[in-house]
Formats: structure tokens, sequence, C-alpha cells
């Protein structure tokens, strides 16, 4: 039965344990003997690589998985959770990275969406928007009840993913890469609200890769390897760097890009537009040179263009206006593959729909352009010996981990398949690369091997356009930054030449002046 809505009360948990934890699915075994404890008033920091163990941990602590073994305890009583309305009921509430919300519905109907009114059939919605308003005055949780969904930035959205949490009771609440697609500002807003609640008595579970985060706001934190507890530690006791060794089992290098002298440019994007999806106009005007030997990175929240942007350059959307060339060959009306003979490479951000494809093997991923070219060819006969080799060259260059080139793609993992991209796309030597989202989803070991590729290239002369929502890996890589807002380009700037914050505010749509001088 669902629970109505003037029923529900805060309740504040004091202890959760979470002892032992078993989990196996087939051939892997996701959490080994797991211990992970929350208490009231603190956040407590869930890190770990891809596969670590970390989001299959707490969606047993929400009910979406069962433990094969172990127990979870709350304030000394064992509980079973069979789905994540037993956990709700239990007052665990988890924010996903992906929010749940009708964007039709407005705030107060998207709260109260799934609660009994004890009118019915009629609404208690005067009701849910009065108790909204005392949450945002409460938390800070900044929100107009009123508006639609659709309305709303992605860090309102959010606030309101807080909101339905804490209506429900929610005194414990897991936080899965809250701030994975906010501005600073927002970042910012959302971390005086999470230390607002814990004040309250809340406790939080974040999880996150961004280390400078975890060492910002959790009080302690535990990483997980290979599905085990590697080691809790309170955060103001732990270095970043032991964090790292203790996440990847080794110390890693962080990037140092060399000052290079950037030569002509050659990747020119004059004036161009085209129409998103829903077909309205996604890019206005875009204007942007970039040099060889230079990265430049493009910042921005997503769905302002940048998807559009990287599908227009690399051949898979059709421009309306404006002109695209490397060099001095115009390349605007050239197809996929004239792009790639002209010099141009392309890592995707959906890999697996754009880049690869997954029944294929290794090998085959690896030549999907190249196949049909010498040296590869003998007339109408491929040579597989050529082939077998370049391709084991390729593996053995880019420490991809597979156990053969006969290994179907979907066998491997985020960052391998990446790397297997980025051997493919980098082999043909591009004058332009365009990298999209390059170390989404990927681990730290992963994305210090990516990284380390992009400034390689970016030495070898390659004209590169970095689009990334993870403004550390615009500020540690690029040259020069331009920042994109509604399919228009706000400001380019040096690196360091401005803040994080003037960043931050010209992704709100600050315009370059104001944020640099206001």
């Amino acid at each position: 039965m669902k629970p109505k809505i003037q029923d529900i009360k805060s309740q504040r948990i004091q202890h959760v344990e979470m002892r032992d934890i078993v989990k196996r699915f087939p051939g892997v075994l996701a959490n080994s003997k797991v211990s992970f404890d929350v208490r009231a008033g603190e956040i407590h920091a869930l890190l770990g690589e891809n596969g670590a163990g970390k989001s299959t941990l707490m969606r047993q602590l929400y009910g979406l998985y069962q433990p094969d073994e172990g127990e979870i305890v709350i304030d000394g009583k064992p509980y079973v959770f069979r789905s994540p309305a037993d956990a709700i009921r239990a007052g665990i509430g988890m924010i996903h990275q992906h929010f749940m919300l009708v964007p039709t519905l407005t705030v107060t109907q998207n709260v109260a969406l799934g609660l009994r009114s004890s009118r019915e059939p009629l609404l208690d919605l005067d009701k849910v928007t009065r108790r909204i308003q005392g949450l945002s005055e409460a938390y800070g949780l900044k929100v107009d009840p009123h508006a639609f969904v659709w309305q709303l930035s992605v860090g309102e959205q959010q606030r309101v993913e807080i909101m339905k949490a804490l209506y429900r009771g929610a005194s414990l609440i897991i936080l899965d890469e809250p701030t994975a697609v906010l501005t600073p500002q927002e970042v910012k807003d959302l971390f005086a609200t999470l230390r607002r609640m814990v004040q309250e008595g809340h406790s939080l579970v974040f999880i996150s890769h961004k280390l400078h985060e975890v060492m910002d706001i959790s009080d302690r934190v535990t990483v997980l390897r290979d599905g085990k507890v590697i080691g809790t530690r309170p955060t103001h006791k732990v270095t970043r760097g032991e964090l790292v060794k203790m996440m990847v089992g080794r110390e890693l290098k962080e990037p140092e890009p060399r000052s290079l002298k950037p030569g002509p440019a050659a990747l020119k994007i004059e004036g161009l537009k085209t129409v998103g999806d829903r077909g309205t106009e996604a890019l206005h005007g875009i204007y942007l040179e970039i040099h060889s030997g230079e990265i430049l990175g493009l910042a921005g929240v997503s769905g302002n263009g940048q998807r559009e942007l990287a599908e227009c350059l690399a051949g898979m959307r059709k421009a309306t206006a404006g002109r695209i060339a490397i060099g001095e060959s115009d390349i605007t009306t050239f197809t996929l593959n004239q792009r790639i003979d002209s010099g141009m490479a392309y890592i995707p951000e959906e890999r697996m729909r754009d880049g690869a494809i997954r029944e294929f093997s290794v090998e085959e991923n690896i030549y999907l352009h190249d196949h049909s070219f010498a040296p590869y060819t003998h007339g109408i006969f491929l040579d597989f010996s050529q082939m077998a080799s370049h391709a084991i060259d390729l593996v053995n260059e880019y420490a991809l981990k597979t156990p053969s080139l006969d290994t179907p793609l979907k066998n491997l993992s985020g960052g391998n398949i990446q790397k297997l991209i980025m051997a493919r796309e980098l082999s043909r030597h591009p004058k332009a690369l365009i990298a999209a989202q390059p170390t989404r989803g990927v681990d730290i070991g992963a994305t210090e091997y990516i990284h380390q590729r992009l400034l390689a290239q970016r030495e070898a002369g390659t004209a590169i356009l970095l689009i990334s929502e993870d403004l550390d890996e615009i500020r540690t890589l690029s040259d020069r930054i331009a920042i994109i807002y509604e399919g228009r380009i706000v400001g380019v700037v040096q690196r360091g030449q401005a803040t994080i914050e003037q960043i931050g505010l010209m992704m709100a749509g600050v315009s370059m002046k104001e944020a640099m001088h206001g």
C-alpha cells in the first residue's frame, strides 16, 4: 500500500551497517565480504574504479539487489530489502545520476507522484506545495513548486530529486555521481545543501570519481578495489595521492602539458549552424580555430550543443550553414570516410553506438574503416597476416587488455574499449582530432592513460578539440578553453587566464566581459 502524503514524517537513522556483504553475478564476484557503515550527521564517500563494486553495494542498500551473504543492520536491527519501496520505508533514499523525473509534470506533481492522497480521488497538491516550500527554506533547495520540470536547469532538477527523497522521510541518502552534470556554481550550491542536511542529522553516501570533491565534502572515505574494501579513513587524515594508490594499487602521474608553440590553424569552424534532434536550431553560428599542436577545450553544461558540434565536425550530422575546413580544404559536405581521408579523427561520446560494434572482434573493430586499403589488401584479397601483425602492435602500444584479437568487443571493459577506439583513430596520424567525453565512464587508471595519449598527440602536431563536461579535465589538458552556452561560444580564454568561478559563470550564460570583470 502506498503511504499517505500527510503520514510521511522524517525519521533520523543513527547508524547503518552493511556487514560482510557478498554479491555474485554469473562469472563475477562483485562484492566480497564488504563491510561499510554510515553514521548520522556524516558524509561518507565511496571511491573506486569502474567495476570495483561501489554501485552494486549501494543498490543492495537501496533494495535494487539482494545480498547473497551478509546483512544490513539499521540502529541494531537487521533488515531485508526486497525492493526500493522497502528501503524507502526504512528511511533510505537514492539520487540516481540520471534523474527519475517526468518532464511534463510540475515540481509538486513529481514530488507527489506515487503517494496516496488523503482526499482520493482528489489530490493533496496544495499540501504538497506547502511542504515543498518548508523543505526548500529548511535546506536551501531553491525551486518553484509550480514550475514544469522541463523548464528547470539540471541543478534545479537535482534539487527536485533531493526534495522527493526528503519528502518521503529519507534519513540516509545515497548520491550517485551527483556533480557529473553540474556547473561549478551548482556544485557549490549542492555542497551547501548537503552540509545543511548533515547538520540536521541526515546521513549521506557520496559516490564520486572526483577526488578533490571527496576531499572537500566528506568526513570519511572508503575505497573499494576488485569488490573488496581496501580501507576506510577519516578524510582529513588521508592525502589525494594515498587515495589514488588505494584505488589503483599504484601511484599515478599527473598530466603535465609542456609549453609548445602552436602551428598554423589546422581546423577552422566558421559560422557553423545545425539542427538538433527536435528539429530546432542547436548551433547558432560557431566560430573556432584550432591550431596544430594545440588542445582547445570546450566547456559547458550537458545539452548546450556539444554533441551536435562533434557530430557536425565528424560528418554524422548535416550543417545547415557555415564552413568546416582542415587546413585549406573545405570538408563541410564531405562524407565520414572523406573526412577520415582528409585527416580527421573522431572519438565519439557514445562509443558503443558511434565508435564500435559490440559483436565484432577486437581486430575487426580496429579495421572498420581501413580494411579495404593498402597495406592490408592485395587486389580483392585481404592480407590477414599483415592485419593481425598491425593489430597486435596496437594492442601492445596502447596497453589494451584483451584475451585475444578474436575476443568480442562487448567482453572488454569501458576503458579498454576506449583505448581501442583511440588506437584505431590515432594510428592514422590525424591532422585534427575531435575527442568527445574521452574519459566518461572509464576508471582513474584508464583516464590517466588517455590523458597521456592526448598530450602525446598534441606534441605530434595534431589539432585537438577536447569536449568534456569535466572541468578539471578541461583545465588540466587545454591550452585554450572555449565556453559554449545554448549553441553559442560565450568566450575563449587562455589556460590560467580565468578562474573556475569565472568559467562557471560563462557556462551558466554570463557574458565573458561580465564574468571576467563583473
